[in-house]
């Protein structure tokens, strides 16, 4: 007996339940292996048995497909365990990340400079420097600026409250080698200030500085012979120097040599008044100054000097040594050395020396055509010099000078039949002091003495004083005063010689740095001792000097020598004029 159709369409379903897992999974198989997939791609997640496993949801990231290779990157997170307790899961302490520096593509300060901030702490590398380029200084500290290299101010000179308007003119561009811009360029030495800025540069011979100079000058000289009625005449004046200094680190050669040629156009009268002339008919004059000084530094304490000296004059107008009626002046020559030493202990100095000089005159030439021997005022001198100073603080340096010598005539009776040998000398007192630049020099006093064979001729003595201060009021004027005490030799009979003191005084004031004006006041004594005559010179100059550059200078000269001597007949005045120019190197 047959079912009826519903009940047999429900077996139909249930046995297709049944075989269909058994077919499908060989279907599946045959159809993969004949030929590609079609359909859906097979992946982990169709095979999750967890809820949710087969059909993920829309927020979860794209996930890889077949063929693609899986990146570390793209893992799928797993999904938190239902069984697990969450309060474990917190307990849990996180993973040690010490060591563990994570990787993204480009390593850490990739792309940080070489020499600044690194944040792996790796050894700062050095900047490199040029060759002769100075090293600069480490920073103070971290976080510090390192210090640029910046030439020091300068500390020459007064300071400037404005700056000059030559530095903001318009200038000539100045190459950068000589500017000191070069980089790497070693730092050049600071040059010293020139103080005279149309001073003379000369030249270097190897080690040595050279200049030289010469000045041309004419005018007009009212009474060159110093007469008692004046007599005047046109003068030219011919005058060289030369300087010559060694430039070495240790030992020093100076040699500083100068003359002069006065010549006049007119001659003076052989007679006045019926009676021979105290002046002579040519009264041409040189004069010579040069000296050489050596050094010889031994080591640091001990120093060898020397010296070589020679003085070409004749005697000055209007003196009584002046012989009577002669042709012109017989020239004299003073030539001698020194040779000492200087030693130093601690702030005590010692110099000492030992010297020599010879005085000549040449024979004096008449009006008459004949000659006159001065053999008797040729003499040579033996002595010596010593001088202890204490260098007691910066800038003052007290010392005390003994000086002694023997005078020996080459006659031992003079022209009037006096013995002139004699022995002499002096001591003073005195410090050398610098204070700030502004006031420097020495000065001294003292007693000098000398002693003659003859017992006719009396002790030459008196009070001596010797120094030179230089005193710069401003950076525009200078004060300058000198004074000095000789005894000089004569021929007066009866007398012993002449203590000779000169004091002077001068002003240099710039107008211009090429303007110069010069004033000078010199006063002398002339002491006669034995013969009771005293003579008093003054003598009044300006000079006004216009230099055109370094190597051409304009000068011009106004002088007026007052002669005032207690001798009847004896006084004289004079005043000069000159217009000259001076070239140097």
């Amino acid at each position: 007996m047959g079912s009826s159709p519903g009940i047999g369409r429900s077996k139909r379903a249930q046995f297709l339940r049944a075989v269909l897992p058994c077919l499908v999974p060989g279907l599946a198989l045959t159809t993969l292996g004949s030929a590609p997939a079609a359909a859906q791609s097979l992946t982990p997640d169709l095979f999750n048995p967890n809820r949710g496993g087969f059909a993920s949801p829309d927020t979860l990231p794209t996930r890889r497909t077949a063929g693609v290779p899986q990146a570390p990157s793209d893992a799928l997170p797993a999904l938190p365990d239902p069984s697990a307790d969450p309060r474990k899961a917190r307990e849990k302490p996180a993973a040690s990340r010490i060591g563990q520096v994570p990787t993204y593509g480009l390593s850490a300060a990739t792309g940080a400079s070489s020499s600044g901030y690194d944040s792996l702490n790796r050894k700062r590398q050095q900047p490199k420097l040029y060759p002769g380029q100075p090293k600069p200084k480490r920073a103070a500290g971290p976080g510090s600026p390192a210090p640029t290299t910046v030439p020091p101010p300068s500390t020459l000179g007064l300071p400037r409250i404005a700056p000059p308007p030559s530095a903001s003119a318009n200038k000539a561009p100045v190459p950068a080698a000589m500017a000191g811009t070069v980089p790497g360029q070693p730092l050049r030495r600071r040059l010293k200030a020139d103080d005279d800025a149309f001073g003379a540069v000369g030249d270097y011979a190897g080690s040595f500085l050279i200049k030289g100079g010469l000045e041309l000058s004419t005018g007009y000289d009212t009474n060159p012979a110093r007469l008692n009625k004046p007599i005047g005449s046109p003068v030219y004046v011919v005058a060289p120097d030369l300087v010559v200094m060694s430039d070495w680190e240790r030992h020093a050669l100076v040699a500083d040599l100068r003359g002069s040629f006065s010549g006049y156009t007119n001659n003076m009268p052989a007679t006045i008044d019926g009676f021979a002339s105290p002046s002579p008919v040519e009264i041409n004059r040189p004069d010579f100054t040069g000296h050489v000084d050596g050094r010889l530094d031994v080591d640091r304490d001990l120093k060898l000097t020397s010296q070589l000296r020679l003085r070409l004059a004749t005697d000055n107008p209007g003196s009584p040594n002046v012989q009577a009626g002669l042709q012109k002046y017989p020239v004299y020559a003073a030539y001698g050395t020194t040779v000492g030493f200087d030693q130093t202990f601690n702030r005590f100095q010692v110099a000492a020396g030992a010297t020599v000089d010879r005085t000549a005159y040449t024979d004096s030439k008449l009006t008459d055509g004949s000659t006159f021997g001065n053999g008797d005022r040729d003499f040579n001198q033996y002595g010596g010099i010593g001088r202890f100073s204490y260098d007691l603080k910066p800038g003052l340096k007290p010392f005390v000078e003994i000086q002694g010598d023997t005078r020996i005539h080459d006659q031992a009776a003079d022209r009037n039949g006096y013995f002139r040998d004699s022995n002499g000398g002096y001591a003073k007192v005195g410090s050398s002091f610098e204070f700030s630049r502004i006031l420097t020099g020495e000065i001294s006093v003292g007693y000098s003495a000398r002693n003659y064979t003859d017992p006719r001729l009396s002790q030459l003595a008196g009070f001596l004083t010797s120094g030179s201060l230089i005193w710069n009021a401003s950076g525009l004027t200078t004060v300058k005063f000198f004074t000095d005490t000789q005894i000089a030799e004569t021929t007066i009979p009866g007398s012993s010689g002449v203590l000779v003191r000169t004091y002077s005084a001068e002003v240099d004031h710039d107008f211009r740095r090429w303007l110069t004006a010069v004033g000078k006041f010199t006063y002398g004594t002339l002491d006669y001792q034995g013969q009771n005559r005293n003579d008093k010179t003054y003598s009044f100059e300006s000079n006004l000097i216009y230099k055109l550059n370094r190597n051409i200078w304009v000068k011009g000269t106004l002088r007026h020598d007052i002669l005032d001597s207690n001798q009847a007949g004896s006084s004289s005045q004079g005043t000069v004029v000159m217009v000259g120019v001076r070239l140097q190197n």
